[in-house]
């Protein structure tokens, strides 16, 4: 059952890269991936980008049936989740959040590295907007470490990104954000709803704790959660006051 709810989710995710646009400030201005924060790839206009545990795949898909692989890049080790922003791609692991520039969509290439001073070994999903990127550092279980956080990096100089800020967290796993809101599962306090109007200082303003929340997807005013036993979905017109719509088991 479990295999099958991830691959409903999984479904969905697929469902809304084929129907999301963004501006991504490069000549990638074309069809843009929308997942989760704990996704395993993204895709970039004619571009399918995949981690492993170790490397970031390129691969073309110009030729939906026919994609072709353009490059493998070695990235680290731990590699976890994969995000994309305009131009760039923001890349989770056990010990640090990468950024790499695909204004050449075949050869990506490292710009950075944001870290967090407080943990030494975090997990870390991570999402980006403007000139902030949240990441969720969770210490518990293979992760190690003594503090779990919603990190706040300042990505203004994309070349220095630096840790500006870090609310502390019980178990925080995937997040995602709409507007001015942020919302953060955990796997104690579910559901958490922040206020993002200053970007860098995070404040909650409601959880849900009905569930187990593992990953959400704002996607055309409605949140797409993960949950523990199939899809929960709320209507987000209003952000920061979401309302339970419909449960996929």
């Amino acid at each position: 059952m479990q295999k099958i709810i991830f691959l409903l989710f999984i479904t969905v995710i697929l469902l809304t890269n084929s129907c999301t646009k963004a501006d991504t400030g490069s000549s990638l201005n074309t069809t843009t991936g929308t997942g989760g924060s704990l996704a395993k790839y993204t895709i970039l206009g004619n571009y399918l980008y995949v981690v492993d545990s170790k490397n970031l795949k390129v691969f073309d898909i110009s030729t939906g049936s026919n994609p072709v692989l353009k490059s493998t890049v070695n990235i680290g080790f731990g590699i976890e989740t994969i995000y994309p922003f305009k131009d760039k791609l923001f890349i989770g692991s056990t010990s640090v959040v990468y950024i790499y520039s695909v204004a050449n969509p075949e050869l990506p290439v490292k710009l950075s590295e944001a870290i967090s001073p407080e943990i030494l070994r975090r997990c870390d999903p991570v999402i980006a907007r403007d000139s902030v990127a949240y990441a969720t550092l969770k210490t518990t279980g293979s992760c190690g470490g003594t503090r779990s956080v919603l990190a706040v990096y300042n990505i203004a100089d994309i070349a220095h990104p630096f840790q500006k800020n870090a609310v502390t967290m019980n178990e925080p796993l995937g997040l995602g954000f709409e507007d001015s809101t942020l919302y953060v599962c955990d796997a104690i306090t579910g559901l958490n709803v922040f206020n993002i109007s200053d970007q860098y200082n995070p404040i909650k303003v409601k959880n849900y704790t009905d569930q187990n929340y593992i990953d959400v997807i704002p996607y055309n005013k409605q949140l797409l959660c993960w949950i523990n036993d199939g899809l929960l979905i709320f209507d987000i017109s209003a952000a920061r006051n979401p309302v339970k719509i419909a449960k996929i088991n």
